[in-house]
């Protein structure tokens, strides 16, 4: 939904003091300063390194400094320090929620400075990535693609990749500039954010093959720079630490990305033998987050995604919240009003189940600009999820209907909770707006989208469900908004609260008391075994594993049974084995793990369910033992 559906070490950046500046620089708590309105440099617990001279390649003016006369003349070095300063006074403004002024500060040099061209792109993919519209990560994709473009002006002619490994080993890495070796970074960084935004696009199998190869090729530049500057060839300019946030970035998302994906499709990619390293990953965007520098915004980002979002969306959801909690405390110390870091504030409290404070964030955050009313969607959604949560249908129905009139994202998808949350109220409550369930869902097939020739699979998923309306009696769906929330992992957010997992378990067992009573029909085995899987995921977090492993063991012995609800199957064995691992039976969780993977396919959301499955193995650590992978973290 809006919500969002990302090298070198920790040693210390080396930066030397301008005398033109007069604010002081004070250190920040964990060595973190944030304050972009003056220039970074980073204090840690050992001696501040200053940079070497400047390399004499310096001297070399490119072919874009010999068309200015000579009283224009600027060294690349002070032109790239320059850009440098004027985009990250862009990324204040942009964080500061004045979206506008970042991007027209921005724009006037996009043409000509590979650092304007890429902010700017930078900015755009963040606001597609954050709002999910289609039309926004189209505009996003060009935008970057022309970043990719001008970095390439700037990149040494001769540069392929593999050319750096061949200075290094032929001794003449003075033959890059500082400028020159910004230019891979940024290159690099070009391919891999439109690698990201090709992901984002759909979640099947083509986009995977196209972002994979500029997943590849993207990390080919980070290795041998990496390589290149391990080496003794290589000298430190003035902008360095902007350089190493840049490798921070790319091998830390290219790691954190690669363990997160299932062995099936990094075969499909190519990327057979790759295993990227999680915890490398994520140690290697700490230190691009924590040292002041461009990138250290986005490095802060792709975390706060990772530890809010992809590790529930993608994972198990059992990741702790304590690293995007203290990541997160400096910029809503810097930014209060914040848009964006008061949304993942009140993210981190929803799925600590905190779900008023969670909610009085979301608010705060809607109310705290409103330039960006696409920013407003992605709070909206996860207010609507809030109020799924405590149960309170109406006003979750409330956000769904200001979704669906709003927001481009998926208007099958809204209108199907809006006719969801209707068939959770009692028969005899008087319906919203004088809606009619049974007329919204019949309207959800014709709300579909295709995205790149395809639907979304939560659309799909909606469409199919919705399906059995179009019957002039249709059967009822017992529990359709809490079988979406299983779909987003919601149960694990209300794992969180013995009392909202008890009151939400209520619910179900009212539903499943109903499903007893019903007669006959071709829906009802499958209609159970819904019912099934989300009161055993109740039980399990109610700590009553016996009855939750009876509901999941259900589904199992019912497949046979199931008609239209395939997708049932292997997530039952999923949470059975989730349940086994609560109680450290390792060797059963594993079997029922990798029967999970290996005997279903061609069922709603079955990338999500690999990628859980692939999560859950990883935990066991058996994921690697499995397919003899070897590992490729630099």
């Amino acid at each position: 939904g809006p919500n969002m559906k990302a090298s070198v070490g920790s040693g210390v950046c080396a930066m030397k003091p301008h005398t033109s500046f007069t604010q002081p620089w004070e250190p920040a708590a964990k060595g973190i300063i944030l304050n972009f309105r003056t220039p970074p440099v980073v204090f840690r617990d050992r001696e501040l390194h200053r940079s070497p001279e400047p390399m004499s390649a310096y001297t070399n003016l490119t072919s874009l400094w010999k068309q200015k006369s000579k009283s224009e003349l600027r060294s690349p070095e002070t032109d790239l320090k320059t850009s440098l300063d004027e985009c990250i006074a862009a990324l204040d403004l942009f964080l500061s929620n004045r979206f506008e002024d970042a991007l027209t500060k921005l724009h006037s040099k996009a043409k000509d400075s590979m650092y304007h061209s890429l902010t700017y792109a930078t900015i755009l993919e963040m606001q597609a990535m954050m709002t999910f519209e289609h039309d926004d990560i189209i505009s996003a994709g060009h935008t970057m693609k022309e970043a990719q473009e001008i970095c390439q002006r700037f990149r040494k002619k001769s540069t392929v990749v593999g050319s750096l490994s061949s200075l290094v080993n032929k001794s003449s890495g003075d033959h890059f500039t500082e400028e020159e070796i910004h230019a891979e970074v940024c290159y690099a960084e070009c391919l891999l954010q439109r690698a990201a935004l090709t992901f984002l696009q759909d979640e099947n199998m083509v986009s995977f093959i196209k972002g994979g190869i500029k997943v590849r090729n993207s990390f080919m530049i980070y290795k041998e720079l990496h390589n290149f500057m391990q080496s003794n060839l290589f000298s430190k300019g003035h902008n360095h630490s902007h350089l190493e946030g840049g490798i921070n970035l790319g091998i830390g998302a290219f790691n954190l990305a690669l363990s997160m994906f299932p062995t099936r499709i990094l075969k499909l990619l190519e990327f057979a033998g790759f295993s990227g390293d999680k915890e490398y990953g994520l140690s290697q965007l700490h230190d691009g987050a924590t040292v002041p520098n461009l990138r250290a915004i986005l490095c802060a980002m792709l975390l706060l995604c990772y530890y809010t979002f992809l590790t529930f969306i993608l994972g198990t959801g059992e990741e702790d919240v304590t690293d995007a909690v203290d990541l997160l405390r400096p910029y809503l110390t810097q930014y209060p009003k914040g848009a964006i870091f008061l949304f993942f504030s009140g993210r981190i409290e929803e799925i600590q189940g905190n779900l008023d404070k969670a909610i009085q964030r979301f608010e705060e955050g809607c109310a705290a600009q409103q330039a960006w009313k696409q920013f407003h969607h992605m709070c909206y959604w996860e207010l609507m999820w809030c109020f799924t949560y405590k149960r309170l249908w109406k006003m979750a129905y409330f956000y769904a209907d200001l979704l669906s009139k709003e927001s481009r994202w998926s208007k099958a998808m809204y209108v199907y909770m809006k006719a969801a949350y209707l068939s959770m109220l009692p028969e005899h409550e008087a319906k919203p707006f004088g809606d009619n369930e049974v007329e919204l869902f019949r309207q959800v097939p014709q709300l579909k989208q295709k995205i790149a020739g395809k639907s979304p699979p939560t659309e799909k998923f909606a469409i199919r469900k919705a399906r059995r309306y179009k019957s002039n009696v249709p059967v009822r769906l017992p529990v359709p908004a809490l079988e979406m929330m299983y779909m987003w992992n919601g149960f694990t957010v209300i794992g969180k609260q013995w009392k909202l997992t008890e009151e939400m378990l209520e619910t179900i067992c009212e539903s499943e008391a109903s499903l007893e009573q019903a007669s006959p029909n071709e829906y009802l085995e499958d209609d159970k075994c819904v019912v099934k899987l989300l009161k055993g995921l109740c039980l399990r977090h109610l700590g009553k594993v016996l009855e939750a492993e009876q509901c999941f063991v259900y589904i199992y012995e019912h497949a046979k049974k199931i008609k239209y609800d395939h997708y049932l199957s292997p997530n039952a064995l999923l949470e059975l084995s989730l349940l086994f691992i609560q109680q450290d039976r390792k060797e059963e969780a594993i079997k029922w793990l990798r029967r999970a993977k290996q005997n279903y396919k061609d069922y709603s959301m079955e990338s999500r369910t690999l990628f859980r499955i692939h999560a859950a193995l990883s935990k066991l650590k058996a994921e690697k033992e499995e397919n003899g992978l070897e590992g490729t973290a630099l």
